[in-house]
């Protein structure tokens, strides 16, 4: 490749998933083209591979559709003018569609020179699919995380997608126990997981009832060793949102104590979202919920088409993780589908089996998906010479 310029690539996260996302993806740009260059927007784990942030990740921790958006109309202004200055070779904008999706149109309106990557597919195939059809306008490529989104992609008349993979396959290995650690899922206490959020508003929202559920599981089960990961900069929220339960957890946020907590834990209580997937490939037997105010309901309910929300259910293509939603996410309710998961009976074994096939429905220990990504996007940076390629899965249940 010696005739080929460097290429500069220009990233944007809006969250701590996309930020290890574009961390991953820059290593594997790095090994492939090494004299690449990089600027953009994330947080620690980028900076780590030596891009700065434009501003703190913290400044675009919005959620919600109830939430004020005008408050980051600063820092999409402020990004999209940097891409312009920068004029890089491929922009690549990473999950977060709410902020990254405006500089992505910002960007293109000033600029339709610059290739842009959408990083993480959408949720088209769960609600809003128009966007599929607007996204051709301003996204070049979409690389998708889950199997059954090329599909649903070109069925709603997306750009093209293709599946690269998702980053949890590469951390199954750190997630799932040594010999060792599986007899700790099985000794007593059980150590119990509980993820209440990964923004400061749900973890407020719910941690208080996640908190009552868990003593109504150990009344009911008996002692529970509990465990609620987090990221640092979430340290303090999470910290004051448990101060007040009947059983005290321990809060972890280095990476290898939450990845050892993972491969010891017997079962976890999680908010619906990426952590499903994360718990799944971890084999860890789980009950999910979420709560949203009414409204917000009512708009979800028009507008969600499909069969469940939990993430890991959607992939294995059954129900197999229990989910309560709205007015069934109870203390109550959630301890009594916990209990049976923290020992030997046939709904922790059933879910246990439906967990196992993940890794051949999401490839798994095949190619990294850092590395499948980081090709697509020299592909669309023109800095290889291979031709773009569509991948085809079958698409998500449908209700």
């Amino acid at each position: 490749m010696s005739g080929i310029p460097a290429p500069h690539v220009f990233l944007v996260a809006g969250e701590d998933s996309g930020d290890w996302l574009g961390a991953a993806l820059i290593a594997a740009i790095k090994r492939r083209r090494p004299g690449a260059r990089f600027s953009g927007v994330g947080g620690v784990q980028m900076a780590g591979e030596g891009v700065p942030s434009l501003f703190p990740l913290g400044d675009l921790a919005i959620m919600g559709i109830a939430e004020n958006l005008s408050k980051i109309v600063k820092r999409i202004r402020q990004t999209a003018d940097a891409v312009i200055a920068a004029k890089p070779n491929v922009l690549v904008i990473i999950d977060s569609p709410e902020f990254t999706h405006r500089v992505a149109r910002r960007v293109r309106a000033r600029n339709a020179e610059i290739p842009i990557v959408n990083y993480v597919c959408p949720s088209v195939w769960a609600w809003r699919p128009g966007r599929a059809r607007a996204m051709r306008s301003y996204v070049d490529h979409v690389l998708a995380l889950l199997p059954f989104e090329p599909a649903a992609m070109r069925r709603l008349g997306g750009p093209p997608c293709t599946f690269v993979g998702h980053p949890l396959g590469e951390r199954a290995g750190r997630l799932r126990p040594s010999a060792e650690e599986a007899r700790r899922r099985l000794a007593d206490p059980p150590l119990l997981l509980v993820l209440p959020g990964s923004r400061a508003g749900e973890i407020r929202r719910m941690a208080g009832i996640f908190g009552e559920a868990v003593a109504l599981a150990a009344q009911r089960a008996g002692p529970l060793e509990v465990v609620v990961p987090s990221v640092p900069r979430l340290a303090g929220t999470v910290k004051a949102a448990v101060a007040s339960w009947p059983i005290a957890p321990r809060v972890v946020t280095e990476p290898d104590e939450r990845d050892a907590a993972f491969r010891a834990a017997r079962a976890a209580l999680t908010k619906s979202g990426t952590s499903t997937l994360e718990l799944a490939v971890a084999g860890i037997p789980m009950v999910a919920g979420y709560k949203v105010p009414l409204f917000e309901e009512l708009i979800a309910r028009m507008l969600i088409n499909v069969q469940s929300v939990i993430l890991a259910n959607l992939v294995l293509g059954e129900n197999a993780v229990p989910e309560l939603l709205q007015r069934e996410f109870t203390p109550e309710r959630l301890a009594v589908a916990l209990v049976p998961l923290l020992s030997d009976t046939s709904q922790r074994r059933r879910q246990i089996d439906a967990l196992a096939r993940l890794d051949v429905i999401m490839e798994i220990g095949q190619a990294a998906p850092s590395d499948r990504a980081a090709a697509a996007v020299l592909d669309c940076a023109g800095a290889i010479g291979q031709p773009r390629r569509e991948t085809v899965a079958s698409g998500p249940p449908r209700a």
